[in-house]
């Protein structure tokens, strides 16, 4: 695939690669344009596509276009993503969709550096939530929260690797209702800091238990929340659905390596996040991780389990030690003394 997009690039006329800004002189102007050809450069300057420039797909683009009166002829993803083609193909979902539907090859990005909540929209534009949630509950406890909570690609994938990342995250209601915040409001937040530094508090680009409880904590930054999300590392396009993420201890264990495993993403300027290495444990710990991630079965705190220990422990002794008693005074209770 990358031979292919390096060929495409070499290919192309003299000094159009790095001549985009041509383009975007009129592709970047919805008002010139209309909505339908318009294209966000700064979305586009980030992705791989950006660094290849234009006429690496659009190829039969001139320097006379559009005044040479051509229609430049519809791009076709496969001649780069032969291999995506092939497996797309074997998959169900196979003549339904084109690659368009689903990506905006403008701002296409990895699954690393989009939020979990941008991979279920592109679900849904044609998987409506409300029948997701009526077919999932066949067989799926708590359908609609686990529809709410884990992108869809999570378990219709073949891959094997899966974190959890949090996202920064305002209340909009009272109960739940939660959204996203864009680089712009976490900047007004950080003022001269980084954005980053809302929770790394010491900028060495790793986040720790206690700069995630500093966070929980803080008066600075009320109403803020973290809320996490199980995602996958990388993404397949056959869908398919592994027979691990059938069995409810995928998640809901303690053990499990994905557990383990979480980042905090910050929104960047171009809509892409950048992704900060945490603790490991952190999303484990209900009472020094994260207060608005739980997950039964795995989510835990061992001060917690002690002292849910001791209560039970507790409630015991005087049912146990009452009929312990009893039990050897009995001689004692016969003939109604």
């Amino acid at each position: 695939m990358y031979f292919l997009a390096f060929v495409a690039l070499v290919a192309v006329p003299s000094g159009w690669a790095a001549d985009t800004d041509h383009c975007l002189m009129c592709h970047g102007d919805a008002g010139m344009v209309g909505d339908a050809l318009y294209v966000d450069g700064d979305k586009f300057a980030a992705t791989l596509h950006g660094d290849m420039g234009c006429v690496a797909c659009h190829v039969d683009a001139t320097y006379d276009h559009p005044d040479d009166g051509l229609r430049l002829a519809a791009v076709n993803c496969n001649d780069c993503h032969f291999d995506i083609e092939q497996e797309y193909n074997a998959g169900i979902h196979a003549g339904l969709a084109s690659c368009n539907d689903c990506h905006e090859p403008h701002s296409v990005r990895g699954p690393t550096e989009v939020s979990g909540y941008d991979m279920n929209l592109m679900c849904t534009g044609c998987h409506s939530v409300s029948r997701m949630v009526d077919s999932h509950s066949r067989w799926l406890p708590q359908a609609g929260l686990h529809i709410e909570a884990v992108p869809c690609i999570t378990c219709h994938t073949s891959s094997e690797d899966v974190v959890i990342t949090w996202y920064l995250v305002k209340q909009k209601q009272a109960y739940g209702d939660f959204v996203l915040l864009s680089n712009e409001e976490l900047q007004q937040l950080a003022g001269e800091a980084g954005i980053t530094e809302i929770i790394d508090r010491d900028g060495d680009g790793f986040v720790s238990l206690a700069e995630l409880r500093a966070f929980n904590t803080s008066r600075d930054f009320r109403g803020l929340h973290l809320v996490g999300m199980m995602t996958p590392e990388t993404v397949s396009h056959n869908f398919q659905v592994l027979d691990n993420r059938w069995d409810c201890t995928f998640c809901h264990a303690s053990g499990p390596g994905a557990m383990q495993t979480s980042y905090v993403a910050f929104p960047r300027g171009d809509g892409s996040f950048k992704r900060l290495d945490v603790e490991k444990g952190a999303a484990l710990d209900a009472l020094y991780g994260t207060p608005n991630f739980y997950m039964v079965g795995a989510t835990r705190n061992k001060t917690m389990d002690i002292l849910g220990a001791m209560i039970i422990a507790g409630g015991l002794v005087l049912p146990v030690g009452h009929g312990t008693l009893r039990f050897f005074t009995r001689k004692n209770r016969k003939g109604g003394h």
